[in-house]
């Protein structure tokens, strides 16, 4: 019946995903539970349609391929599995990307024999001609080395496949279909034990491709950051205080910054005139310059060519109040921020929420998070951004007293540390004798590294004047960090013990 069967290949839907999930039950015998969920399903078709490809028999999925686009050139060949996949969302997919990456190949049991993995494979090689990337990249299982484990190391074991003195049904099928062993990655997939955790890097070259012509380097890897130290004092109005925004992004900008970054709520001059109201309604005033400052920033980071990093502001939705900052990109586009975690005195003299929101943002100088004060304090945020590609975390905050700002200084360095990334945080100095709960401030900025040799022996990269309104402009080398990972006298990241924790991001039910 199967012989005589219609046989089609086509690109995946989501409607498709019971069927798919049948399929990929039998697939995975040996594990049962690691099916794909259909959210994340969704986001790949969402992603990139094109790569997730299928062959239906009879109604049936009988097989599925499925990939992503990397920029090939961030990475490095003793890369994860899981950091190539950049979580659920799959924050690593680019469009602007130069190479496929399968994430993924399985036959139904009951159609294999009939080449179908074949016909995947040379629908990937074709879909990588037509958008002229320059390989198909993947991780590919070795499942029959833990056999000859005792008595051949991985490298004696790939020379025996490859001269068919072994078959492996992974590693031969690919050999077979044009691939060749680029490396042998040690802890690619975790609990792969029948591979011991290795893996071989497979390539195919598309003879094809023409490399495009960079007339601007899109993405830097010396990125230089602006932070500004903001003294807290009165405005006339509104427009006093855009006025003194224009001069620190001006001032920036002149020394071509990439980055400028405001502190926490920035903008509680003007609830000096909210002062004779209660806090809750000072607070839901203050929210009304919010939209507009929105756009002011906007208008200053392509007036000024500069990505601008707001600090934060409150918001409102609907009954609720958020302490919430934007990333105004150079380009004109936009984010929004949330401050997740919210502190005993913003609740309750605010009735302040916290966000829901854990995010990473793409910028020409690579992926950046983004923490508003007390949320640098909980490292859970931090690893989920750093395992979305975070490279910069930027904390706007704001402290009343040392010993509050110690807080935020501390723990950032340890993000820093612990995470292999930069972290820049930028406050306010100076006080607000007229706005209730703003008294005092203080701080002191400053731009955070990791601890090894190639970066400052006190993790310290520079630090402004503490109390004192100023600017600090720091730059730091991206390239750095990619060695670090790989070469660093300890390497946090790689030497993780998935096999007893691992943190997941949720999803939260809004109930609102």
């Amino acid at each position: 019946m199967i012989d005589s069967a219609k046989i089609e290949l086509r690109n995946l839907r989501v409607k498709d995903y019971e069927e798919l999930k049948i399929s990929m039950i039998k697939s995975y015998h040996m594990m049962p539970d690691e099916y794909w969920s259909k959210g994340e399903i969704k986001t790949l078709v969402n992603k990139f349609p094109e790569g997730q490809l299928c062959i239906v028999i009879d109604n049936k999925i009988a097989g599925c391929a499925l990939s992503i686009i990397v920029d090939y050139d961030k990475f490095d060949d003793t890369h994860t599995y899981e950091s190539i996949l950049g979580g659920e969302n799959f924050s690593t997919h680019s469009k602007n990307g130069n190479v496929i990456y399968g994430i993924d190949v399985f036959i139904h049991p009951e159609y294999r024999g009939m080449r179908l993995g074949r016909r995947l494979y040379e629908a990937r090689k074709e879909l990588c001609e037509h958008l002229n990337l320059k390989a198909i990249v993947f991780g590919g299982r070795i499942p029959n080395y833990a056999k000859y484990a005792d008595e051949l190391t991985p490298k004696k074991y790939i020379e025996k496949v490859k001269l068919q003195e072994i078959h492996d049904p992974v590693l031969s099928f690919q050999l077979s279909n044009d691939f060749h062993v680029k490396k042998v990655i040690k802890g690619y997939l975790s609990g792969d034990h029948e591979s011991k955790e290795f893996a071989t890097l497979m390539e195919w070259n598309n003879i094809y491709y023409t490399k495009p012509e960079n007339l601007i380097k899109v993405t830097k890897t010396v990125v230089r950051l602006g932070l500004v130290q903001w003294q807290m004092r009165l405005f006339k109005d509104y427009d006093a205080l855009v006025a003194q925004i224009e001069f620190f992004v001006d001032a920036v900008s002149n020394y071509q910054s990439d980055f400028i970054l405001f502190p926490e709520l920035f903008n509680a001059p003007l609830m000096a005139q909210f002062n004779h109201l209660s806090e809750p309604e000072a607070i839901r005033g203050l929210s009304d310059y919010t939209d507009r400052l929105l756009d002011t920033f906007r208008e200053f980071a392509v007036n000024y060519n500069i990505n601008i990093i707001t600090g934060s502001m409150p918001q409102a939705v609907g009954e609720h109040m958020y302490n919430v900052g934007f990333l105004c990109r150079r380009d004109g586009s936009y984010e929004r921020y949330e401050k997740i975690h919210i502190t005993p005195a913003e609740e309750s003299a605010w009735g302040m929420k916290g966000g829901s929101q854990v995010e990473t943002f793409d910028t020409d100088c690579g992926k950046v998070g983004i923490q508003i004060c007390y949320d640098v304090e909980f490292p859970e945020l931090s690893r989920l951004m750093c395992e979305d590609g975070m490279n910069i975390l930027f904390v706007p905050f704001m402290t009343d007293t040392q010993n509050g700002y110690s807080r935020v200084k501390i723990c950032a360095q340890a993000r820093a540390v612990e995470n292999e990334c930069y972290v820049a945080i930028a406050g306010s100095v100076g006080n607000l004798p007229k706005v209730d709960n703003m008294d005092i401030q203080y701080a002191q900025s400053a731009v955070f590294t990791p601890s090894d040799f190639a970066f400052p022996v006190n993790g310290i990269k520079a630090e402004a004047t503490p109390n004192t309104e100023s600017t600090l402009l720091v730059d730091i080398d991206l390239d750095l960090l990619k060695e670090l990972h790989n070469f660093g006298s300890v390497r946090n990241l790689q030497d993780r013990r998935k096999d007893l924790y691992t943190l997941k991001r949720k999803k939260l039910k809004l109930t609102d």
